[in-house]
């Protein structure tokens, strides 16, 4: 079995492979002082709650957002696992040209995105990730990784309002009932889901003014439920995007 590992800031998602076959995968909260003997832990726990064999995982990849922690997953499948994990960096063959000013700088996250997005359309597609950051990642006509935007994430957004506003609750994110809030949970959640929808919308129209062209859209990411029904321009969503391309990028390199 091949286990692919995405480390985000917020959350971590992991799956394991059987060929093309996902046969199971978790999301857990990211702990950044994880050791690799609590990831090794964790990981055992949950593949024999599915009934899967710890010492079947006879290959692994990961791509990490948070660098404290992409050390601990190697030395994890070092120690457990007994071999050597495939890491998402510089020097890793994707399969299409990148034409990014800095390619060292493209998060490990948006160059998976972009290849499971290139397996599926093949050009002229973004991939709109919903995480910790919202992230808008770009194929070219030509097949080509040519950049995108980022934007700050929608719960860091609702975060940033109720710490700043003294007199403004907590407020748990959850689709808004109307846009007119008679209350002010209410009223937050109409903002910050409506605010946000419009605005992805706005990038993405951009764009495809921007390229002269329509592009596929397809959404990603933990919070892209939240957002997605209330958008005009996304009628895709692959939660398992980011699992997938970390499988085509270790049969890619290995």
């Amino acid at each position: 079995m091949l286990l692919v590992v995405d480390v985000g800031n917020t959350q971590t998602h992991f799956g394991a492979y059987r060929g093309e076959e996902l046969l199971e995968h978790w999301r857990f909260a990211t702990v950044r002082d994880s050791t690799a003997d609590q990831l090794g832990a964790a990981l055992r726990n949950l593949l024999e709650l599915r009934g899967l064999g710890f010492e079947d995982l006879s290959a692994s990849i990961v791509s990490s957002t948070v660098p404290a922690l992409e050390p601990e997953w190697t030395a994890m499948a070092q120690r457990y696992l007994h071999h050597e994990m495939l890491v998402v960096g510089p020097g890793l063959r994707t399969g299409m040209a990148i034409r990014y000013d800095n390619p060292r700088e493209i998060g490990a996250d948006r160059l998976v995105n972009a290849v499971a997005m290139r397996a599926r359309f093949g050009s002229s597609a973004v991939c709109v990730d919903f995480g910790t950051a919202t992230t808008f990642d770009v194929l070219s006509r030509d097949g080509e990784y040519i950049g995108g935007a980022l934007m700050t994430g929608i719960e860091i957004s609702l975060d940033a309002l109720t710490e700043r506003g003294a007199r403004l609750p907590k407020v748990e994110l959850a689709a808004p009932r109307t846009v007119v809030g008679k209350n002010t949970i209410d009223a937050i959640r109409s903002g910050v889901v409506f605010g946000y929808a419009g605005a992805v919308d706005a990038i993405l129209r951009r764009l495809y003014t921007e390229l002269e062209e329509r592009l596929s859209v397809i959404a990603t990411g933990g919070l892209g439920h939240l957002v997605v029904p209330f958008t005009e321009e996304i009628h895709e969503v692959d939660d398992l995007l980011t699992l997938t391309g970390l499988r085509l990028l270790y049969e890619l390199n290995s």
